[in-house]
């Protein structure tokens, strides 16, 4: 049995989709905070399962007969919170279930030394992996391509995309990412440990992105630096938290830095075909 942590957020699910292409859903399970948003995946045929990684007595039977389970990384720190203790439940529980493997939804910027904070969170839970006496996989995901269109803010209406600087970044979607993860679990053990990193085929910055909208829109839309004071002065104005609005300004330090700026193939080897572009989530 695999078992699918956040089987309805975006990528969970997108997993658990691509998983039911490879395998009969009898040997697929999806856990989730809310089971009744998951009735198409239990109308497939997929055990839907109520686990949340903040109550661990859920994970206990969420887990049960597991033979892998695929920890989606969770995003509590946006509102907070503690993802290494959540994830630290999830492994101790996968490991009593009787897994024998743990595949975790990790990111290509895995580091203690990241300017963007989500990266320690990550590295910390591949430590905990290293120690847990479980064999493992970490998911070098790139970032997520459909996080643009909300960094464009209203550039597309006036013209200027308005941001602080950036740098050039492997943007990928969730669509491939997921397809990656089913093919790593239909093959357990072809990858111990980290992946190479999984990546698009081209890393862009925002002004590659600007002239992208330019084409997509038929008229000039130009990339305008704003310090980084200013643009957290913007967010704090319009009611951003605090804690997001230092993880935001995380992200265009590591960018910057060059923290997501490589490219690597093993995505494409393992989807088969070239990654999509980033120019196709734009034109959605």
């Amino acid at each position: 049995m695999i078992v699918v942590t956040g089987a309805t957020g975006q990528l969970g699910r997108r997993i658990v989709e691509q998983l039911l292409r490879r395998m009969s859903p009898d040997r697929i399970a999806a856990t989730t905070r809310a089971p009744g948003k998951a009735d198409a995946l239990a109308r497939a045929g997929v055990s839907v399962r109520h686990g949340d990684f903040a109550k661990t007595d859920t994970l206990r039977t969420a887990f049960a007969d597991a033979t892998q389970v695929l920890i989606v990384s969770s995003n509590a720190e946006r509102i907070g919170q503690d993802p290494v203790t959540q994830h630290r439940a999830a492994i101790e529980a996968a490991k009593a279930a009787g897994a024998r493997r743990v595949v975790y939804t990790s990111h290509m910027g895995a580091s203690s030394t990241s300017q963007f904070r989500p990266m320690h969170a990550h590295a910390r839970t591949e430590a905990l992996l290293r120690d847990a006496g479980i064999a493992w996989t970490s998911l070098r995901n790139g970032f997520y391509a459909e996080t643009v269109p909300a960094m464009l803010g209203d550039a597309v209406t006036t013209g200027v995309l308005r941001a602080p600087v950036d740098g050039k970044v492997a943007w990928t979607t969730h669509d491939d990412l997921a397809a990656a993860a089913a093919v790593v679990l239909a093959k357990p053990g072809r990858f111990d440990g980290p992946t190479q990193p999984l990546t698009g085929s081209e890393a862009l910055d925002l002004a590659d992105v600007a002239s992208m909208l330019s084409v997509l829109h038929g008229r000039p839309i130009r990339r305008q630096v704003v310090a980084d004071e200013a643009f957290a002065a913007g967010m704090q104005a319009d009611g951003v938290p605090a804690a997001v609005i230092e993880i935001t300004l995380g992200m265009y330090r590591a960018a910057r830095a060059g923290e997501f700026a490589e490219t690597d193939a093993t995505l494409a080897t393992l989807l088969g075909s070239a990654p999509n572009a980033l120019s196709a989530v734009l034109a959605v």
